[in-house]
C-alpha cells in the first residue's frame, strides 16, 4: 500500500514534474535534503508507482505533425477478444497518442496527430474504419492550442 506523500515529497514531485532531467543531487539541494535521502524518497515513489516515467516530451510541430485531432468513434458491441484486440491494435498505431472510453452518443475518443489533412482523410479510410467494432468517426480538429501540460495537480483543491 502506497504510503503518504508528505512536504518534501511533493516539492519533489513538484520539481520533476517540471524537469525531470534534475539529478538527484539538484533535487535534493532545492527540497533541502542530502542526496542520499532525496535518492531512496524517489525511489519509493516510484516503487509505489507515484513516478510512472520520466520522459522527453518532443516537439510535434518540429517532427511535421501540424494537426492535432480528436477522433469520435461509435462502436458496435464487441464480444471480450474483439475488445482486446481493439486495444492492441490501438496501442500499436503511434499517430494515436491518446486513447478513451467514453460515456455519451460516441464510444471512444482518441488524440491523434497528423502532418496535414490529407493524410488524416487516408488515416480514417485506411486505419481507423478498419479496426474492430468501429462504426463512426466523428472528428474535431484543433485550430490553436492554449494550454497543454503534462504535470498533475499535486493537491486536490476545491473549485471555486
Amino acid at each position: 500500500m502506497p504510503s503518504e506523500l508528505d512536504t518534501i515529497d511533493l516539492k519533489i514531485l513538484n520539481l520533476m514534474q517540471q524537469d525531470a532531467s534534475l539529478s538527484t543531487a539538484e533535487l535534493a539541494e532545492r527540497v533541502g535534503l542530502s542526496q542520499s535521502p532525496c535518492w531512496r524518497r524517489i525511489q519509493r515513489m516510484r516503487e509505489e508507482g507515484y513516478i510512472k516515467a520520466q520522459v522527453v516530451i518532443v516537439d510535434r510541430l518540429k517532427l511535421g505533425y501540424h494537426m492535432q485531432m480528436f477522433a469520435q468513434v461509435k462502436m458496435t458491441r464487441l464480444s471480450e477478444s474483439e475488445r482486446a484486440d481493439f486495444v492492441r491494435q490501438i496501442q500499436g498505431i503511434p499517430e494515436i497518442l491518446e486513447c478513451y472510453t467514453v460515456f455519451g452518443e460516441m464510444d471512444v475518443m482518441l488524440k491523434i496527430i497528423a502532418p496535414d489533412v490529407m493524410w488524416y482523410q487516408e488515416f480514417i479510410f485506411s486505419t481507423l474504419l478498419k479496426l474492430p467494432g468501429v462504426q463512426d468517426v466523428r472528428s474535431i480538429v484543433t485550430l490553436v492550442e492554449m494550454k497543454s501540460t503534462t504535470a498533475v495537480p499535486l493537491k486536490t483543491r476545491k473549485p471555486r
